[in-house]
């Protein structure tokens, strides 16, 4: 059982930055993929930003794509993502989700992964 516990929404206007934060426990070992998804009241879940917990360079959606940025701390068994540039359309909860376990569909895809967290709103007003 993973638990993971997001931090960091909150409101800011357009142009603005937030720092989410994902603070993983209990299994961790068994963690090999991190995710970053969010949705919107009436959208689909997105996914935003993925990263192996082995080492490597994140994955973006082409909507956050030089705005965002996934980092991690292994030692801390958390991750971050730094939102600039927010823009209205980034207004949704935002949640991190653990262990891949749908393999060759994408690590994208929220569907693929075993655990999630509660999520943290951003709001962003223009």
């Amino acid at each position: 059982q993973v638990e993971l516990v997001e931090t960091g929404g909150g409101s800011v206007q357009a142009g603005g930055s937030l720092r989410l934060s994902c603070a993983a426990s209990g299994d961790t070992y068994s963690t090999n993929w991190i995710l970053w998804f969010r949705q919107a009241p009436g959208k689909e879940r997105e996914g935003v930003a993925a990263v192996y917990t082995g080492g490597g360079i994140p994955d973006y959606a082409d909507s956050v794509k030089g705005r965002f940025t996934m980092s991690q701390d292994n030692a801390k068994n958390t991750v971050t993502l730094q939102m600039n540039s927010l823009k209205p359309e980034d207004t949704a909860m935002y949640y991190c989700a653990a262990v891949l376990v749908v393999f060759g569909r994408g690590i994208l895809d929220p569907d693929n992964y075993k655990y999630r967290g509660q999520g943290t709103q951003v709001t962003v007003s223009s």
